[in-house]
């Protein structure tokens, strides 16, 4: 758990990250989160315990955010800590990859139907617009994590989209536009959230014996970063201009 988190939602957060992640994102910098064995088992009542203490803290537009790992892989724990944190009257947010998301699923539907309603926002992190590019990148496939967005929208939970631009990998400017092309269509999006690569993940690997994928590739310039940026929001623009026009 982490008291005064400031990147993860708005205002300030008390953030409870998860064990277990299907995805295998290549720059992945919690790669200790993948197995859904380890962390600390702990109730509910006890994480609204510890938000309690700070609670002045998180006053001003602030909250409880649950991030992993992969939080949908424990939806039965988080309709339980964000049923408790709504009776206090606490903003909940989940930062989700959206790979825990399948759409077929009857049993898992009825309960995210109910997770939703007591869920003010959903930090969806999409790794790659492409198909192809995006197996390569997590070793997973994209198609549920794309249809989670519609779903959010249609249940009217407010979204903000992360994607991080990683040098040769996810910054063709073709991609960005079919990126903001797609999330162009919701009418629930907030928020747009670009974030450089990195290579602070490196040492955490060695530590950890395992190998480092991405090992050489330069961490993202940030003053090319608002370019960037700004074509995902041109395929944004497109879009909604589309959308507009047909709804006339």
């Amino acid at each position: 758990m982490e008291s005064f988190g400031t990147v993860d939602g708005p205002g300030t957060r008390f953030v409870v990250f998860v064990q277990g992640c299907p995805m295998r994102c290549a720059y992945c910098h919690n790669p200790d989160t993948w197995g859904m064995t380890g962390g600390t088992l702990m109730e509910p009542s006890e994480i609204i315990e510890q938000y309690e203490k700070n609670r002045p803290f998180y006053a001003n537009g602030g909250g409880l955010t649950v991030t992993g790992g992969e939080p949908l892989m424990q939806v039965d724990f988080l309709i339980e800590l964000f049923t408790l944190a709504k009776e206090k009257g606490i903003h909940t947010c989940i930062d989700s990859s959206g790979i825990a998301f399948h759409p077929d699923n009857d049993a898992l539907i009825a309960k995210l139907d109910q997770l939703m309603t007591l869920t003010d926002l959903v930090m969806l992190d999409i790794k790659h617009i492409d198909p192809v590019k995006h197996k390569e990148l997590t070793q997973q496939p994209n198609d549920n994590i794309l249809k989670f967005a519609a779903y959010l929208d249609q249940k009217h939970v407010d979204m903000w989209i992360r994607h991080v631009v990683v040098p040769g990998i996810t910054d063709d400017d073709n991609y960005l536009f079919e990126l903001g092309y797609f999330i162009g269509q919701f009418d629930n999006l907030k928020a747009l959230d670009v974030l450089p690569y990195h290579t602070m993940g490196e040492k955490k690997y060695e530590s950890l014996g395992m190998e480092y994928k991405l090992k050489g590739v330069p961490p993202m310039d940030k003053t090319k970063l608002l370019d960037k940026k700004k074509v995902i929001i041109d395929g944004l623009k497109k879009r909604r201009a589309e959308k507009s026009a047909a709804e006339k």
